[in-house]
Formats: C-alpha cells, structure tokens, sequence
C-alpha cells in the first residue's frame, strides 16, 4: 500500500478506536461498506451496529447487497425505514430534498444509538463529497454526525482502492443513490413514480448495462449511459424492448440524454442561490 494511503488509513483506523463504539449509517456502497469492515476490525463486532434504511426510496437490489455483505462481515445489521413519504418536505422534491430525508435519518439512528448504547453515529462521507452539492451534509453537521473517511481525507479513488486491498466485493460497484434522485426537482415523489423509476432500471440491467440513469421527467424517460453503451441501448432489438419496456411502465417519451451519463445531473438545473 503506498505511504500516503497506509498514513490515511492509519488515522481512519485511529478515529474509529477514539469513538470507541458507533453506530454505522450502512447503505451497501463502496464507502460505508469500507467504513463498516474498518470499523468491525477495529472495535470488534459487540460495538458495531450497521444501520440500514429499506424504505420505498432505496433500490432492492442494493439492499439484498448489503444485507449479504454484513451477514459476511459477521456485524449486527438492524434495518430502519425513515418514512420519507410522509413528510411533506421531501415530497415536494426541491433542492433541500436531502436535507429533510438526511435529518429524519440523523435523528433515528441517534434516537438508536442512545437505546443501545453506542457512543456516536458515522457516516460513510468521503473528502470528494465535501465539495459536491449535498444538502444532506448539512443535516450532518446540524446533528453533529461524524464522517470518519472525510476525517481520514480519503477520497473515493482511495476508498476504492483499499477496499480492494481488503477484499472487499463493493470495491468496483458503482454508486447507486437513492431512487429519489432520479426525480426531476419540483416533480413530486410518490411510491408509484418511484417503483417506476426501480424497474426500468432492472430492465436496463438486464440487457448488460452497469452504470447508468433513468431520470423521471413526469411523461418522459431520460436514460443516462456512458457514451460507449449508446450503441447497446440504441441498436435492435433492445432499442424496441426498452421503447416497449419503459412504456408499460408509464412513460410517454423515451429519450436518450447524448451527455451521457454523469452523476448529479439533475443539480445542472439549480441556480446559485438554490445550492446554498
């Protein structure tokens, strides 16, 4: 392991053994899966609890993921559901979205880690996601959430790199936020816009694809895939099978975004003020 990379996961390490014991906000991703197993390691399993929100927001199949990655890491994994859906803030779906659904979520695992026990609660925020526009960051720090990767300064080429380093199968997956974030801003959020969103992605992953979008524009389906999978959505028969597909769903428009895909892409539309 390079010098700069050992210091940074000695001083990860270091955070977590001063924390003593803490609850981990667990989403099956590449970050707080690498958290999760660093933690465990460190403090052993009796002072971790792996925290994980299965409500209608989060995808299934990153959920059956991460159930099977820490039933693998031997760690208590206790699942929540914050119940986005009833709060009025969340559902409106502007630019504060994560704010509200971050500060229920903080609260919960808070209300969990006093029951239980545990002396603090950790998210698996990484350096890059400092300076990306995320409301949810600032509910964090409303709530004095610790963010022992950022402390660490490790980014998500480091966090990729060690957990591979480490074994660890989430080391290549890409990033899967929660369904919400596909929904264009102002665009209200409901269980059924959301399951739509869900199984046009299914469907797109089974034709191959790995990393990619389908944003809701109400009528229209925008898919995002990187420029060198345009040709595997666009040539036949699968240019009739996802027309055919995602119209069952719903749609009315199936469009193919030629940026391709970019994580974040719907925050294109925000003006400065709405990002602060």
């Amino acid at each position: 392991m390079a010098g700069d990379l050992q210091r940074k996961y000695d001083t990860l390490k270091k955070i977590l053994k001063e924390l003593g014991s803490v609850v981990v906000a667990y989403s099956g991703g590449v970050d707080s899966t690498l958290l999760l197993k660093v933690a465990v390691d460190t403090l052993g399993p009796k002072n971790v609890l792996a925290c994980i929100s299965a409500g209608v927001v989060e995808p299934k199949h990153v959920l059956r993921r991460a159930k099977k990655i820490a039933k693998t890491l031997r760690v208590r994994l206790q699942t929540i559901d914050a119940d986005e859906l009833k709060d009025p803030h969340f559902v409106a779906n502007k630019a504060d979205r994560c704010f509200h659904c971050k500060s229920h979520l903080c609260q919960e695992l808070i209300d969990i880690a006093g029951k239980k026990g545990f002396k603090y609660v950790v998210f698996g925020t990484n350096l890059d996601d400092l300076d990306d526009f995320r409301p949810g960051n600032r509910a964090m720090k409303l709530f004095g959430i610790r963010s022992p990767l950022a402390e660490a300064k490790l980014t998500k080429l480091d966090i990729r790199t060690l957990s591979r380093k480490l074994k660890l199968e989430t080391a290549d997956v890409p990033s899967s936020p929660c369904l919400a974030s596909r929904l264009v801003y102002g665009l209200q959020i409901s269980e059924e816009r959301l399951a739509q969103i869900e199984k046009a992605e299914d469907f797109l992953r089974t034709l191959g694809l790995v990393e990619f979008r389908v944003r809701h524009h109400d009528t229209i389906a925008r898919i995002e895939v990187h420029q060198e999978d345009f040709k595997k959505i666009t040539a036949e028969p699968n240019r009739s099978k996802i027309i055919k597909k995602l119209k069952s769903l719903g749609f009315k428009y199936v469009a193919i975004d030629l940026q391709g895909f970019r994580s974040g892409s719907l925050n294109e539309t925000l003006s400065k003020s709405e990002k602060h």
